[in-house]
């Protein structure tokens, strides 16, 4: 009998813990319907803004031998789009999960306009706020400016109810995850996902002696293999401060069941796949899954709960 992938995450059940990463395999709606009758376990949205962006000047996105690179700057079709989208399906299939719905806002006013909007709605599922957006030329990370940080979630709980994420760009240094950790235990989110890409890296041709990517001068977010170890100890190092309410998504550099069962350890509950899903589509999830499995049938556990978070230190 196979390991069970059963997932529990804020109330309710999933199949297995795999998602996609927020920017990957979801920004039209035929995206997403490849996403919802895949073997993933839920999906979720293209940060959504207030209105249509076309996003930065191709090419934005290449794919490198150990990841990609890419300055995307948030094309997306609108939060109406997304959300006309999420609300009709959860009519259709009353019985399953609610896909997990991203915003991203280019201001606080915005991110509070769009956060209201979803209020509002009858939209039942998670929504996930993006504080990380690396790429997007003249606009800072949020969440490595720890009081703004502050200050926007302050605002956002003041109105808003329903359940809500984050999504943090990586922390590099031990007292940055200390003083973020103390500013997200003070609200009750539901979860932060770790990590969005490493920003600003650059990759060049030298064939052409040019960089690959248009926007920015070739700067750009860094994905896949490259990412995995910050990756990891950012999922770690929020599991061991955060409180147990506040849930970890794991995200960077997952591309085999051993780098599943290596972000679960860690103390992830639920896991998006961005680089390597856009290089294999959605058929990644069944090789994920089985590989998965069998990692954990080989090591005789028979559910995620048994190593979940178990991570050991060298004493």
């Amino acid at each position: 009998m196979s390991a069970s992938l059963q997932t529990e995450f804020l109330g309710r059940s999933y199949d297995n813990p795999f998602m996609n990463a927020s920017g990957v395999h979801c920004m039209t709606i035929n995206d997403l319907e490849e996403m919802a009758n895949s073997s993933a376990g839920s999906f979720i949205t293209k940060s959504a803004t207030s209105l249509e962006r076309a996003g930065n000047p191709e090419p934005r996105y290449v794919s490198v031998p150990l990841g990609s690179i890419n300055s995307m700057g948030l094309p997306n079709r609108g939060i109406d789009y997304y959300l006309d989208y999420v609300l009709k399906r959860q009519t259709a299939f009353p019985d399953k999960n609610p896909a997990f719905f991203s915003v991203a806002g280019m201001s606080v006013e915005e991110n509070m306009q769009l956060l209201k909007k979803i209020q509002e709605s009858d939209f039942q599922g998670v929504t996930e706020l993006n504080l990380s957006c690396p790429n997007v030329p003249g606009k800072p990370q949020v969440a490595y400016d720890f009081e703004l940080t502050e200050e926007i979630l302050t605002k956002v709980f003041k109105f808003f109810k329903k359940p809500l994420g984050v999504k943090l760009p990586p922390y590099f240094d031990i007292a940055h995850f200390d003083t973020i950790a103390d500013v997200l235990n003070k609200f009750p989110l539901a979860y932060v996902n770790c990590i969005n890409s490493i920003g600003n890296g650059l990759y060049i041709d030298v064939e052409q002696e040019s960089v690959v990517i248009k926007p920015k001068n070739g700067f750009g977010g860094i994905g896949g293999d490259y990412v995995k170890p910050t990756a990891l100890a950012n999922v770690r190092a929020f599991y061991t401060r955060l409180n147990p309410s506040i849930k970890i998504i794991g995200t960077g550099g997952i591309k085999t069941g051993q780098d599943a069962f290596e972000h679960l350890l860690c103390g992830a509950s639920m896991l998006q796949v961005g680089t390597e899903l856009h290089k294999e589509g959605v058929k990644i999830f069944d090789r994920l899954i089985a590989e998965l499995q069998q990692i954990m049938a080989k090591k005789g556990y028979t559910k995620i709960e048994d190593f979940r978070g178990k991570l050991r230190s060298i004493e």
